[in-house]
């Protein structure tokens, strides 16, 4: 058998050359994207979960009409992905005030926002992915006006969706992020949802076991999900029976 070609590999996947002109193979490893997300040598099986929750997660997308890049997953650790052109942002979704935010602005963690808030960072490793603003985006040319109108309208859907989907199983969505790729139809253009969508770039907060008080106020706030991969695979009722181990997440920040 012909050895595949890497065409990209990063610090939590690796892209090989597809069967199929125009698709990649995405392939999960178990390394984290953070000292905090896993053991610096990786944790064992985060991959396989990851690459099982990134599927449930596009699927659903798919199923209400939010273009991803998804196309099937091929065994374990693989999905089959469509070639996109990466805009070289990481678009971070904000429910409650946690991390950076709460340290930049001074509003104390957990606080709900008065509507979700869309920001963007600039996808370079050697900067450490700096915040930018709008004008920095369409004064360098990574995307116009039109592409942020619609990559807001588009983080907004899939935020709709994740939040629906956590809160059922009992998961607070505090904030994400996702990457935007572009393909093209013919000569149309449309942005669609790449790279993956699992715990490395979510915040989950635990809400199972928080109780309410008589007058409705919670008594406790709720707290990071515990073994985010394997419980949040769990609730879902993705996690592959031969995956046991648990570890935590990668938080935004």
């Amino acid at each position: 058998m012909a050895r595949r070609k890497k065409v990209y590999e990063g610090k939590t996947k690796i892209l090989y050359d597809g069967p199929e002109p125009g698709t990649l193979i995405q392939y999960f490893k178990d390394e984290g994207t953070t000292p905090e997300a896993v053991n610096p040598g990786g944790s064992e099986g985060k991959g396989v979960l990851n690459n099982r929750l990134s599927e449930f997660f596009m699927t659903g997308l798919n199923n209400i009409g939010v273009p991803t890049h998804f196309l099937r997953r091929l065994n374990m650790r693989e999905q089959l992905v469509r070639m996109a052109e990466i805009i070289p942002l990481e678009v971070v979704v904000r429910n409650f005030a946690a991390g950076e935010l709460s340290a930049r602005l001074g509003i104390p963690e957990g606080t709900p926002l008065p509507r979700p808030i869309v920001e963007y960072y600039y996808k370079d490793d050697r900067l450490s992915a700096p915040m930018v603003a709008e004008e920095h985006i369409v004064a360098f040319g990574w995307a116009t006006q039109q592409d942020l109108d619609d990559i807001v309208a588009l983080a907004l859907r899939v935020n709709d969706f994740m939040s629906g989907v956590m809160l059922g199983v009992g998961v607070r969505l505090a904030d994400f992020r996702i990457e935007v790729g572009r393909v093209w139809e013919g000569d149309f253009m449309r942005l669609i949802v790449a790279d993956e969508i699992s715990p490395d770039n979510c915040r989950l907060w635990d809400l199972r076991g928080v109780t309410d008080r008589t007058d409705g106020q919670p008594v406790a706030d709720p707290g990071p999900l515990p073994d985010a991969y394997t419980e949040l695979a769990r609730r879902l009722g993705v996690l592959p029976s031969n995956v046991t181990h648990t570890t935590k997440p990668t938080l935004i920040n």
